[in-house]
């Protein structure tokens, strides 16, 4: 607030009244778990840029800045990201074990992955990743 930086502001309110709307929306006052919590994280960086696309899209730059500036605030908090080939090496790796050899065991290869690699690997690039491996 001192800084009068307005973005990381309305980013922080943001990411406050989610964690609140989510301790709250059970009935009882609970604390989130900390996976919880990333999760919570990430959908609203994909929300911010989800916007952002439809925003660019639609020709509408001035709108679609701060949305892009707000989830690059947001992902700050979050865990680092793996990369590509380290998301590679871990699907490689969960094929393998599970013995996945064709398109019908996507649902359990992106199961194992997603839980494996939840917080630290972006949903689409491991879907992708799991596509080329088995297709």
């Amino acid at each position: 607030m001192k800084e009068k930086n307005t973005v990381a502001l309305e980013s922080l309110r943001a990411v406050k009244s989610a964690l609140l709307l989510a301790q709250t929306q059970s009935g009882a006052k609970t604390e989130l778990s900390e996976t919880d919590e990333v999760k919570l994280l990430q959908k609203l960086v994909k929300q911010r840029k989800d916007s952002a696309a439809i925003f660019s899209e639609q020709g509408r730059n001035d709108l679609a800045e701060p949305e892009l500036a707000q989830a690059a605030v947001i992902e700050k908090f979050l865990p680092e990201q793996m990369s590509s080939e380290e998301i590679e090496k871990v699907i490689e790796q969960i094929i393998s074990q599970s013995g996945a050899n064709s398109m019908k065991d996507m649902g359990k290869v992106m199961g194992m992955a997603n839980a494996q690699m939840a917080g630290k690997a972006d949903g689409k690039t491991i879907a992708a990743l799991v596509k080329e491996k088995l297709g």
